[in-house]
């Protein structure tokens, strides 16, 4: 519930602004790819984030707890390619923002998943 309660804000913030400030995002994205420091600095801070989660929650089973733990390992796996492999990072993010509906459905999935998050973190 606490995970819940953390990642489920912050997921549907990041869904909001790729959905409402596209430009912003786009602009901020193609800098971030272009920095190899920048990319690096992300993985230095997915990297912990990822494994503290799935240190205190590695839950596997059939319900929404499993879904922290998935996130948790994506989040590794985010730091991993990040620090490890930055040219898979600037292909994989400059396919996407050549392509303008890309942040749309993150945007709209991302929204959804932390709006439900939230939900059984705050109300259920």
């Amino acid at each position: 519930i606490f995970l819940a309660k953390l990642v489920g804000p912050v997921i549907a913030l990041m869904g909001l602004v790729l959905l409402f400030d596209t430009d912003r995002v786009r602009s901020m994205a193609n800098t971030f790819i272009e920095n190899d420091a920048l990319l690096f600095f992300a993985g230095i801070v997915t990297l912990p984030i990822g494994l503290a989660i799935v240190n205190t929650h590695n839950v596997w089973v059939a319900g929404w707890p499993v879904v922290i733990t998935i996130l948790g390992w994506l989040a590794i796996a985010g730091g991993i390619v990040r620090m490890a492999l930055p040219g898979t990072t600037k292909a994989l993010g400059g396919v996407m923002l050549d392509n303008k509906a890309a942040l749309i459905v993150p945007g709209v999935l991302l929204v959804g998943l932390g709006a439900w998050l939230s939900w059984i973190g705050y109300i259920a």
